[in-house]
């Protein structure tokens, strides 16, 4: 386990340098503890501490990782530019050019100025300066690895002290660490930041669900772990019987992982008790071939689970990690979760590329970690492509922070892509003009659609037309789902400005129209362009047109004032429905409605009345109302829910009549877990048949995606927006 020590001391370093460094590194380092002491003399951190604590701090955790001299001398003087007045010339005579280079790139990585933005148009400030922060970080990742390194340890101390800071500055601290630095330590394969950044971030920006969950470990402890205990004596002997020398431990779960998993299983209808992985053992051999070995034992002991078996072994992440992960069904029908690795695996599990970045006299570089650095190398070729700030962080955040699939290709080679690519991310992946040719593609042999999410271990081939065409401009439409990475949307994007600039004013222009006319929205192009920062409409429809500006941003630009208008007005459709509205203590959910005589807020007392038809009428306690009413059964406890904002919205959908039609559609809405009020249909002798759907929507992308799919219904002719809405706010 890393720790970082609250009141270290040079002793303290210089005990965990002596382990692996030779006595002219140790004096090295003792050197620059004691300049960087001198520098800050007098001067004291947030918390009342001295500050040199904070440098020593890093370097303590950066001796754990094993790191070398010129590393732990960076970081103990990595804050004497920007806060004693000391240049990197004076560094440099002191200490050499080595240390002197990475304390300027952690110096730059800490001025975070935000310069002139111009291309980020609409860009919150907050997010065009964590994209300047994160481009600074993987420049100064492709000079040297170790000036990241030290940010991040830079970042964990920093978050064990948040407490010194007033609360804005530590929700700003903690929503940056979980935007950027926790998921760069993911993507670097260092586990032990990782989940370390995660938790302090969680605890700061959500501190009732931190102490909820934390509070559930701590009251099932005591038996979880005599569960883990028995279940690693009966592993280790299985293991022990077959002469196999292997380590079992129990594996510690983490707050936010947990937190992660139970707001994905509660979207399944789970309960918590169905985490897979609360239960846990990590299994530690010496070779592959053992972890194998151990693998059959766990198996053979107890009944491994469909489907939750990853190989990482034969398949190791880009991030480096390598594995095995089983979950087997033990004693009480109780899942377990088993990980097993070798111990030099283990060690990158915890330490990633810092694993690798063990510098010895006379060797600065890995070949065998060069090459798996591979996608470093990607990330940075794309990001000079790209010019505008809100395109690099959508490329950031799609292309490099989401979880990753492994697929083939026909030939065998592995290519990794974000979950939920599809197989024109893949030919993009493969080769810019593969994905402009392509027309199709197999999956495992198959012949699959194009917005086919692609799964771990799939094998893919191309399809191609042999006349080059170029992309559809329906690849754009995120409602669709035909793209999934930045980077092939960015390349679909440049193909559409290469076109004629006629046809692409004309082709924006029927764009705008037809989603103008879907939704009943009034449109003016000069307003629309002025809205975006277009010098001209031309531009403004060309950029939507090549998919510069997506119909999603433009619709809910225009739509934004009538919604603050409309949630004004009178509700023609109650306010609550089943399921969206006030919780009602002791009986789940009913249709509730505010009472228009009190009409309380969130935050008042509250107390419901059960009408005779219209489900509970929700009052304040103090309501004249409820103080006097008589038949004092029928009030009930209810209590205000989380919440969220829904909108009524009528559609209306001409179809050609069919067996299943209905179904289908309201299928499709379903999938989008929509809420459907009410359904008319009215057919006429040719055959024709107009089906209205009055819905609750979370606001128009969501009607955007809800369109898409219904044009895809077998005999619906055309789906749009009936005017004339009222909107409603709803919680839950």
């Amino acid at each position: 386990m890393l720790n970082l020590a609250t009141t270290p001391d040079l002793k303290d370093l210089l005990s965990r340098t002596k382990e692996y460094l030779p006595k002219d590194k140790n004096r090295q380092v003792e050197a620059a503890y004691k300049y960087a002491a001198r520098c800050h003399s007098g001067q004291f951190r947030n918390s009342g501490g001295p500050y040199i604590e904070h440098p020593l701090n890093i370097a303590l955790f950066l001796a754990d990782l094993h790191l070398d001299a010129t590393t732990l001398s960076a970081a103990l003087l990595h804050d004497v530019v920007e806060d004693c007045e000391v240049t990197c010339e004076q560094i440099t005579r002191e200490f050499g050019a080595d240390v002197s280079k990475l304390v300027d790139g952690v110096t730059k990585l800490t001025r975070m100025e935000g310069g002139d933005h111009s291309d980020s148009r609409g860009l919150p400030t907050e997010d065009r300066l964590k994209a300047e922060t994160l481009r600074k970080m993987l420049v100064a990742m492709a000079e040297d690895v170790r000036v990241v390194l030290i940010k991040l340890a830079d970042r964990l101390h920093n978050m064990d002290t948040l407490e010194a800071l007033p609360p804005a500055r530590q929700k700003a601290l903690a929503q940056e660490t979980m935007d950027i630095y926790a998921p760069l330590a993911h993507r670097l394969g260092i586990w032990g930041i990782k989940w370390r950044l995660e938790d302090r971030a969680f605890q700061c920006l959500e501190p009732e669900s931190y102490h909820r969950i934390s509070d559930m470990l701590s009251i099932r402890r005591e038996a979880r772990e005599e569960y883990i205990e028995e279940q690693s004596k009966i592993l280790a002997a299985e293991l022990k019987s077959i002469k196999l020398n292997a380590q079992v431990v129990g594996r510690p779960k983490h707050i936010y992982s947990i937190y992660q998993k139970s707001r994905k299983y509660a979207e399944q209808g789970k309960e918590m008790s169905d985490i897979y992985d609360l239960y846990a053992l990590r299994v530690l051999v010496k070779t592959k071939a053992d972890c194998y070995n151990a693998l059959g034992v766990a198996h053979n002991l107890w009944r491994p689970i469909p489907g939750q078996f990853d190989d990482y072994v034969a398949n190791p992440k880009e991030n480096l990690y390598q594995g095995l992960h089983t979950t087997v069904m033990c004693k009480g029908a109780t899942p377990l979760e088993v990980q097993i690795r070798t111990y030099d695996m283990h060690q990158l599990a915890e330490y990633g590329v810092a694993a690798h970045w063990r510098y010895k006299e006379g060797r600065v570089s890995d070949p065998q970690f060069e090459h798996k650095m591979t996608w470093m190398r990607q990330l940075l070729e794309w990001q000079r492509d790209v010019t505008a700030t809100e395109e690099f962080l959508e490329s950031v955040k799609t292309d490099i922070f989401q979880d990753q699939v492994f697929v083939y290709t026909p030939q065998g080679d592995i290519i990794e892509l974000p979950a939920g690519a599809t197989p024109i991310d893949f030919a993009y992946r493969i080769h810019t003009e593969l994905g402009h040719r392509c027309i199709g593609g197999k999956v495992n042999g198959r012949l699959m659609p194009l917005d086919y999410q692609l799964q771990n271990g799939d094998t893919v081939e191309v399809l191609t037309t042999k006349v080059a065409r170029g992309p559809s401009l329906d690849w754009l439409n995120p409602n669709l789902g035909y793209i999934r990475t930045a980077s092939a949307r960015g390349s679909v994007r440049h193909w559409f400005r290469r076109q004629r600039r006629s046809a692409n004013i004309q082709m924006g222009r029927e764009l705008l129209k037809k989603e103008a006319r879907r939704l009943n929205l009034k449109i003016d192009e000069q307003a629309i362009a002025s809205a975006f920062r277009m010098d001209n409409v031309e531009e403004f429809l060309i950029s939507l047109a090549s998919g510069g500006t997506t119909i999603n941003q433009v619709i809910n630009r225009l739509t934004a004032d009538e919604q603050k208008e409309q949630e004004h007005k009178s509700r023609s459709i109650p306010l609550s429905s089943p399921g969206s509205g006030i919780k009602v203590l002791g009986v789940g959910d009913l249709l509730t409605r505010i009472g228009q005589c009190c009409n309380p807020l969130p935050g008042d007392r509250i107390i419901g009345f059960v009408t005779r038809s219209r489900g509970v009428t929700v009052h304040k306690t103090s309501c004249h109302s409820v103080r006097s009413e008589d038949e004092r059964e029928r009030l009930i406890e209810v209590e205000w829910g989380k919440e969220k904002k829904l909108y009524p919205v009528r559609l209306e959908i001409q179809a050609r009549d069919r067996v299943g039609l209905l179904r289908d559609i309201t299928a499709r809405v379903s999938e989008e877990k929509v809420n459907i009020a009410e359904v008319t249909t009215k057919e006429n002798p040719t055959g024709a048949v107009i089906i209205s759907l009055t819905l609750h929507t979370t606001g128009l992308d969501q009607l955007g995606r809800i369109f898409a799919k219904l044009d895809g219904v077998r005999g619906v002719v055309s789906a749009g927006r009936i005017m004339g809405d009222t909107y409603a706010s709803a919680r839950r």
